[in-house]
């Protein structure tokens, strides 16, 4: 019911930015949290920041906290993920979702999820 598209990833070296955006349609986009997660080949995919309906809370994982920014505007449907510090591990694709609860880490508590957007991080 509800389709989320990401953009922005490509490739960046390391110490680099990058910001990442998922547009939402189909459902009122503020009634959902929303959250990013990432996945490197060969492995699970892992939490890395969530944000409350309103924006007003937020939430990340230890390896991204501080340097990693997630944000929404629900003028424009859209969440974003602004990246800053990119280390080679960043390296994965990432994800948007999102969940009917009110905030959450758990990727079995998101309901709907885009198709992912690559980020590459060189040395």
């Amino acid at each position: 019911q509800v389709q989320l598209v990401e953009s922005g990833g490509g490739l960046v070296q390391a110490g680099g930015s990058l910001r990442l955006s998922c547009a939402a349609s189909g459902r009122t986009f503020s009634n959902y949290a929303m959250g990013w997660f990432r996945q490197a080949p060969g492995k699970e995919r892992e939490f890395v920041a969530s944000i409350s309906r309103s924006g007003g809370s937020t939430d990340y994982a230890g390896s991204v906290k501080g340097r990693f920014t997630i944000s929404r505007d629900n003028a424009k449907n859209t969440v974003y993920l602004q990246m800053n510090s990119l280390k080679p591990e960043d390296t994965a694709v990432y994800y948007c979702a999102a969940t009917a609860y009110m905030l959450s880490n758990n990727r079995e508590h998101y309901d709907y999820w885009g198709q992912g957007t690559q980020v590459t991080v060189s040395s």
